[in-house]
């Protein structure tokens, strides 16, 4: 079975923005094939893809969908962009299925009350959010557009599991990476669990593609790894 960790990456660590206006948002739409890759005993491997676009009533919608042998996983999050060039989930989904299992979850925004309401198997709760606060995708929208601002340390209160949350990166260097899509100089972004932490997650951002996740590598406590490589590129 699919541990938790390696679904919170499967379904969460590829960065994509759709603009409206070019000229105003820093940002370009586009649909992303990654290559997947297990080692949890016995060797899985899929695809995952990423695809954002306009939505005609305004705002933006970003979807993740991933498949592995016997397991799928699909994020949808609902957001605006704002001019102070920071995003703002309104609604986010997640659906996972593992060996016939399925697990569902909601959250919605309220920015007049601040707060959220998550629902998990249809048991709803109310929590208190502070202004900024992300989702589980969101927040990758938000350092890419962190990234592209110049910033080498990021953290984000992120609404996840009924809990707000801590999410800390750092930019460690620069590396030659080689896809299935081309070859890149890309920036090394880690994420930061603190010194004692047993697991590692480490993301390739591509500067030549305005910081498209190209390669990431997540290894757990157990030793168990899982990995992405760029596969294919469709722009809008």
């Amino acid at each position: 079975m699919i541990r938790s960790g390696f679904t919170a990456i499967l379904a969460g660590c590829m960065l994509a923005l759709s603009p409206a206006h070019a000229e105003e948002i820093p940002i370009t739409g586009f649909k992303a094939i990654y290559t997947t890759a297990f080692d949890m005993g016995i060797s899985l491997s899929g695809e995952a893809v990423r695809e954002l676009k306009p939505l005609p009533e305004g705002g933006w919608h970003f979807s993740s969908s991933a498949s592995a042998l016997m397991a799928s996983i699909s994020e949808k999050t609902r957001f605006h962009y704002l001019p102070s060039d920071s995003i703002r989930p309104d609604s986010y989904r997640y659906h996972r299925k593992v060996l016939g299992k399925s697990r569902k979850a909601s959250v919605d925004f309220d920015w007049v009350q601040q707060q959220v309401t998550t629902v998990v198997k249809d048991k709803p709760w109310k929590m208190e959010v502070p202004a900024g606060t992300q989702d589980k995708l969101s927040y990758q929208l938000q350092m890419r557009l962190d990234l592209l601002a110049g910033k080498t340390e990021m953290t984000y209160a992120v609404a996840d599991g009924g809990k707000l949350k801590e999410y800390r990166f750092k930019v460690t260097g620069e590396e030659e990476i080689e896809t299935p899509y081309g070859r890149y100089t890309a920036v090394r972004v880690m994420r930061d669990r603190g010194e004692d932490a047993d697991r590692e997650t480490l993301i390739w951002f591509a500067p030549e593609l305005d910081y498209l996740i190209v390669r990431l590598e997540q290894t757990e406590s157990d030793g168990k790894t899982y990995a992405l490589l760029l596969k294919k590129l469709e722009t809008s």
